[in-house]
């Protein structure tokens, strides 16, 4: 799985042929989410705002990172 991104012990994971719907994986040695791409909600897994939302602002900045250029 690449990692897209890196924010200390928390990274950021896609499978090129993974199921639907769209969505990217934020993974750390302690929880690991699966995060909806078209709203940014975790749709699987479970971990505090906080270990999240790093992660989760660098997706919803505009730029090719989630296929999104606004």
């Amino acid at each position: 799985m690449p990692t897209l991104q890196r924010f200390g012990v928390v990274s950021v994971r896609m499978y090129a042929d993974d199921h639907r719907p769209p969505h990217f994986h934020i993974v750390s040695p302690d929880f690991q989410v699966l995060v909806r791409i078209s709203d940014l909600r975790v749709i699987e897994g479970e971990a505090r705002p906080d270990q999240i939302a790093e992660a989760i602002a660098w997706a919803r900045e505009p730029g090719p990172q989630m296929g999104r250029v606004e």
